[in-house]
Protein backbone atom coordinates (compact mmCIF):
# COMPACT_ATOMS: atom_id res chain seq x y z
CA UNK A 1 0.00 0.00 0.00
CA UNK A 2 1.52 3.63 -0.94
CA UNK A 3 2.68 5.81 2.26
CA UNK A 4 1.41 8.89 1.14
CA UNK A 5 0.59 9.12 -2.72
CA UNK A 6 -2.91 7.28 -3.56
CA UNK A 7 -2.80 4.44 -5.90
CA UNK A 8 -4.29 6.29 -8.88
CA UNK A 9 -1.09 9.03 -8.49
CA UNK A 10 1.35 5.77 -8.20
CA UNK A 11 -0.03 4.54 -11.16
CA UNK A 12 -0.15 7.86 -13.13
CA UNK A 13 3.91 8.30 -12.46
CA UNK A 14 4.44 4.79 -13.99
CA UNK A 15 1.92 5.63 -17.15
CA UNK A 16 2.72 9.48 -17.75
CA UNK A 17 6.04 9.79 -16.38
CA UNK A 18 5.09 12.04 -13.44
CA UNK A 19 1.93 13.01 -11.41
CA UNK A 20 1.01 16.07 -9.59
CA UNK A 21 0.34 18.51 -7.38
CA UNK A 22 1.76 16.54 -4.09
CA UNK A 23 1.26 18.41 -1.03
CA UNK A 24 4.41 18.06 1.25
CA UNK A 25 4.92 21.73 2.82
CA UNK A 26 2.39 24.56 4.08
CA UNK A 27 2.68 27.70 2.89
CA UNK A 28 4.50 29.18 5.93
CA UNK A 29 6.97 26.31 5.65
CA UNK A 30 7.80 27.41 1.75
CA UNK A 31 8.05 30.77 2.63
CA UNK A 32 10.66 30.12 5.40
CA UNK A 33 12.88 27.86 2.95
CA UNK A 34 12.66 30.63 0.36
CA UNK A 35 13.66 33.28 3.39
CA UNK A 36 16.70 30.68 3.89
CA UNK A 37 17.86 31.05 0.92
CA UNK A 38 17.16 35.06 0.26
CA UNK A 39 18.98 35.89 3.30
CA UNK A 40 21.88 33.57 2.40
CA UNK A 41 21.43 35.74 -0.94
CA UNK A 42 20.86 39.29 0.66
CA UNK A 43 24.32 38.41 2.64
CA UNK A 44 26.68 37.75 -0.80
CA UNK A 45 24.68 40.31 -2.24
CA UNK A 46 23.93 38.40 -5.68
CA UNK A 47 20.87 35.40 -6.83
CA UNK A 48 22.69 31.73 -6.07
CA UNK A 49 24.79 31.02 -8.84
CA UNK A 50 27.17 28.19 -10.62
CA UNK A 51 27.74 25.34 -8.43
CA UNK A 52 26.02 26.11 -5.35
CA UNK A 53 23.31 25.55 -7.19
CA UNK A 54 23.84 22.02 -7.23
CA UNK A 55 24.49 20.12 -4.75
CA UNK A 56 23.05 22.44 -2.62
CA UNK A 57 21.89 19.85 0.14
CA UNK A 58 25.56 19.58 1.32
CA UNK A 59 26.20 23.25 1.88
CA UNK A 60 22.99 24.53 4.23
CA UNK A 61 21.19 22.47 6.80
CA UNK A 62 18.00 23.53 5.44
CA UNK A 63 18.21 22.26 2.08
CA UNK A 64 19.35 18.88 3.94
CA UNK A 65 16.12 19.04 5.82
CA UNK A 66 14.36 19.19 3.08
CA UNK A 67 16.08 16.39 0.98
CA UNK A 68 15.04 14.42 4.08
CA UNK A 69 11.54 15.50 4.62
CA UNK A 70 9.71 12.65 5.59
CA UNK A 71 6.60 13.50 3.26
CA UNK A 72 8.94 13.90 0.12
CA UNK A 73 10.77 10.55 0.93
CA UNK A 74 7.25 8.96 1.60
CA UNK A 75 6.44 9.57 -1.75
CA UNK A 76 9.55 9.29 -3.30
CA UNK A 77 9.03 5.80 -1.57
CA UNK A 78 5.62 4.97 -3.22
CA UNK A 79 7.51 5.56 -6.58
CA UNK A 80 10.68 3.83 -6.43
CA UNK A 81 10.85 1.59 -3.51
CA UNK A 82 12.46 2.05 0.32
CA UNK A 83 16.30 2.09 -0.18
CA UNK A 84 16.78 5.51 -1.77
CA UNK A 85 19.77 7.71 -2.16
CA UNK A 86 19.80 11.26 -2.62
CA UNK A 87 22.15 11.98 -5.85
CA UNK A 88 21.53 15.61 -6.43
CA UNK A 89 19.49 18.49 -5.88
CA UNK A 90 19.16 21.48 -8.16
CA UNK A 91 17.87 24.74 -7.38
CA UNK A 92 15.86 26.34 -10.75
CA UNK A 93 15.34 29.72 -10.07
CA UNK A 94 13.68 31.66 -12.72
CA UNK A 95 13.70 35.58 -11.74
CA UNK A 96 11.52 38.11 -12.32
CA UNK A 97 10.78 38.99 -16.37
CA UNK A 98 13.61 37.31 -17.29
CA UNK A 99 14.33 35.36 -20.48
CA UNK A 100 15.34 31.75 -18.80
CA UNK A 101 13.97 28.80 -19.82
CA UNK A 102 14.99 25.36 -19.93
CA UNK A 103 14.96 23.55 -23.70
CA UNK A 104 13.25 20.32 -24.07
CA UNK A 105 14.97 17.72 -22.73
CA UNK A 106 15.07 14.69 -21.11
CA UNK A 107 17.40 14.37 -17.61
CA UNK A 108 18.46 11.23 -18.54
CA UNK A 109 20.82 12.61 -21.37
CA UNK A 110 24.50 13.07 -19.51
CA UNK A 111 23.71 11.93 -16.26
CA UNK A 112 25.28 8.29 -16.67
CA UNK A 113 22.74 6.60 -14.26
CA UNK A 114 21.25 2.85 -15.19
CA UNK A 115 18.97 1.79 -15.14
CA UNK A 116 16.72 4.64 -15.09
CA UNK A 117 15.22 4.29 -12.11
CA UNK A 118 15.83 8.05 -11.01
CA UNK A 119 13.26 10.68 -9.89
CA UNK A 120 13.28 14.08 -9.52
CA UNK A 121 10.91 15.55 -6.31
CA UNK A 122 10.77 19.35 -7.56
CA UNK A 123 9.89 21.46 -4.75
CA UNK A 124 7.93 24.58 -5.24
CA UNK A 125 8.78 28.07 -2.70
CA UNK A 126 6.86 30.27 -4.46
CA UNK A 127 3.45 29.55 -6.84
CA UNK A 128 4.55 28.06 -10.27
CA UNK A 129 2.28 29.46 -13.05
CA UNK A 130 2.02 29.30 -16.98
CA UNK A 131 2.95 33.36 -16.22
CA UNK A 132 5.66 32.72 -14.68
CA UNK A 133 7.59 29.53 -16.31
CA UNK A 134 5.94 26.39 -15.13
CA UNK A 135 7.01 22.83 -16.07
CA UNK A 136 5.44 21.45 -19.12
CA UNK A 137 5.99 17.66 -19.99
CA UNK A 138 4.82 15.01 -22.83
CA UNK A 139 2.87 12.23 -21.03
CA UNK A 140 4.24 8.96 -21.60
CA UNK A 141 7.19 10.08 -23.08
CA UNK A 142 9.52 8.08 -20.44
CA UNK A 143 8.83 4.91 -22.38
CA UNK A 144 10.30 5.74 -25.60
CA UNK A 145 14.18 5.12 -25.84
CA UNK A 146 16.54 7.81 -25.55
CA UNK A 147 16.35 10.77 -27.57
CA UNK A 148 19.17 12.37 -29.36
CA UNK A 149 19.85 15.61 -27.91
CA UNK A 150 22.02 18.70 -29.13
CA UNK A 151 24.18 21.04 -27.20
CA UNK A 152 23.13 24.99 -27.39
CA UNK A 153 25.20 26.55 -24.26
CA UNK A 154 22.64 29.08 -24.68
CA UNK A 155 23.08 31.99 -21.98
CA UNK A 156 19.30 31.83 -21.25
CA UNK A 157 19.23 28.09 -20.75
CA UNK A 158 19.10 27.35 -17.28
CA UNK A 159 20.82 23.28 -18.45
CA UNK A 160 24.00 22.76 -17.86
CA UNK A 161 25.16 22.42 -21.52
CA UNK A 162 21.61 23.85 -22.87
CA UNK A 163 21.12 20.90 -24.32
CA UNK A 164 17.54 20.45 -26.23
CA UNK A 165 16.16 17.15 -28.12
CA UNK A 166 17.49 17.42 -31.96
CA UNK A 167 13.86 16.29 -33.33
CA UNK A 168 10.30 17.48 -33.09
CA UNK A 169 8.36 17.77 -29.76
CA UNK A 170 4.66 17.91 -30.30
CA UNK A 171 4.00 20.67 -27.57
CA UNK A 172 0.41 20.09 -28.72
CA UNK A 173 0.41 17.29 -26.21
CA UNK A 174 2.12 19.61 -23.47
CA UNK A 175 0.91 19.16 -19.86
CA UNK A 176 1.63 22.59 -17.50
CA UNK A 177 2.86 21.38 -14.04
CA UNK A 178 0.96 24.44 -12.26
CA UNK A 179 2.07 23.99 -8.46
CA UNK A 180 1.04 26.26 -5.25
CA UNK A 181 3.94 27.11 -2.81
CA UNK A 182 4.70 23.89 -0.81
CA UNK A 183 3.56 21.76 -3.53
CA UNK A 184 5.41 19.31 -5.46
CA UNK A 185 5.87 17.07 -8.28
CA UNK A 186 7.39 14.10 -9.46
CA UNK A 187 8.74 13.17 -12.92
CA UNK A 188 10.85 10.46 -14.40
CA UNK A 189 14.04 10.87 -15.44
CA UNK A 190 13.45 10.14 -18.95
CA UNK A 191 10.17 12.22 -19.40
CA UNK A 192 10.18 15.05 -22.33
CA UNK A 193 10.18 17.87 -20.28
CA UNK A 194 10.77 21.84 -20.80
CA UNK A 195 9.43 25.77 -19.36
CA UNK A 196 9.49 29.20 -20.97
CA UNK A 197 10.87 32.16 -19.53
CA UNK A 198 8.84 34.03 -16.24
CA UNK A 199 7.23 36.63 -17.18
CA UNK A 200 5.73 37.22 -13.80
CA UNK A 201 7.66 40.58 -11.67
CA UNK A 202 8.15 38.46 -9.23
CA UNK A 203 10.80 35.15 -8.81
CA UNK A 204 9.94 31.23 -9.47
CA UNK A 205 11.69 28.84 -7.14
CA UNK A 206 11.87 25.77 -7.05
CA UNK A 207 14.27 22.65 -5.95
CA UNK A 208 14.52 19.89 -7.68
CA UNK A 209 15.48 16.98 -5.92
CA UNK A 210 17.01 14.31 -7.26
CA UNK A 211 16.20 10.24 -6.05
CA UNK A 212 17.41 7.11 -7.15
CA UNK A 213 16.94 3.53 -5.60
CA UNK A 214 20.45 2.20 -4.05
CA UNK A 215 20.74 -0.36 -6.82
CA UNK A 216 21.39 1.93 -9.92
CA UNK A 217 24.81 2.72 -10.57
CA UNK A 218 26.86 5.71 -12.34
CA UNK A 219 28.41 4.53 -15.40
CA UNK A 220 31.06 7.18 -16.03
CA UNK A 221 33.00 7.98 -13.10
CA UNK A 222 32.80 6.76 -9.37
CA UNK A 223 30.24 9.28 -8.19
CA UNK A 224 28.89 10.31 -4.57
CA UNK A 225 25.62 10.25 -3.33
CA UNK A 226 23.57 10.73 0.15
CA UNK A 227 21.57 7.38 1.92
CA UNK A 228 18.15 9.71 2.88
CA UNK A 229 16.27 6.17 3.37
CA UNK A 230 16.33 2.41 3.89
CA UNK A 231 19.69 0.51 3.63
CA UNK A 232 21.87 0.51 0.71
CA UNK A 233 23.53 -3.56 -0.13
CA UNK A 234 25.19 -2.44 -3.66
CA UNK A 235 27.36 0.42 -2.63
CA UNK A 236 27.76 1.76 -5.70
CA UNK A 237 28.23 5.66 -4.56
CA UNK A 238 30.57 6.94 -2.27
CA UNK A 239 28.54 8.36 0.64
CA UNK A 240 28.28 12.04 1.69
CA UNK A 241 27.93 13.92 4.78
CA UNK A 242 24.98 15.74 6.06
CA UNK A 243 26.15 19.32 6.48
CA UNK A 244 26.42 19.86 10.21
CA UNK A 245 26.37 24.65 10.11
CA UNK A 246 25.72 26.11 6.83
CA UNK A 247 28.68 26.83 4.25
CA UNK A 248 31.42 25.08 7.20
CA UNK A 249 34.79 23.87 6.15
CA UNK A 250 33.24 20.23 6.23
CA UNK A 251 30.59 21.26 4.17
CA UNK A 252 32.54 22.63 1.59
CA UNK A 253 34.80 20.26 1.45
CA UNK A 254 31.92 17.86 0.92
CA UNK A 255 30.21 20.36 -1.61
CA UNK A 256 33.47 20.46 -3.94
CA UNK A 257 34.67 16.83 -3.97
CA UNK A 258 30.86 16.06 -5.10
CA UNK A 259 30.49 18.51 -7.70
CA UNK A 260 33.79 17.77 -9.20
CA UNK A 261 32.77 14.29 -9.60
CA UNK A 262 29.24 15.23 -10.87
CA UNK A 263 30.98 18.10 -13.26
CA UNK A 264 32.93 15.04 -15.10
CA UNK A 265 30.20 13.28 -15.68
CA UNK A 266 27.66 16.27 -16.77
CA UNK A 267 30.09 18.04 -19.22
CA UNK A 268 31.99 14.46 -20.17
CA UNK A 269 33.21 15.31 -23.89
CA UNK A 270 33.26 18.90 -23.34
CA UNK A 271 35.64 21.74 -22.18
CA UNK A 272 33.64 22.94 -19.08
CA UNK A 273 34.68 22.70 -15.79
CA UNK A 274 31.89 24.19 -13.34
CA UNK A 275 28.42 24.66 -13.68
CA UNK A 276 26.76 27.29 -15.61
CA UNK A 277 24.89 30.12 -13.53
Amino acid sequence: MPILLSDEAVQQYHRDGYCFPVPVLSRDEAAHYRHSLEQHEAKTGTPLQGNWRHKTHLLFTWADELAHHPKILDAVEDAIGPDILCWTTNFFIKEASNPGFVSWHQDSTYWGLDPDDVITAWVAFTDVTPENGCMQVIPGSHKVNQLPHTDTFHKDNLLSRGQEIAVDVDKSKAVSMVLKAGEMSLHHIKLVHGSDPNRSKDRRIGLAIRYIPTHVRQTKVRDSAMLVRGTDKYHNFDYEPRPQADLDEAALRAHADAVERQVKALYQGTSKQEFRA
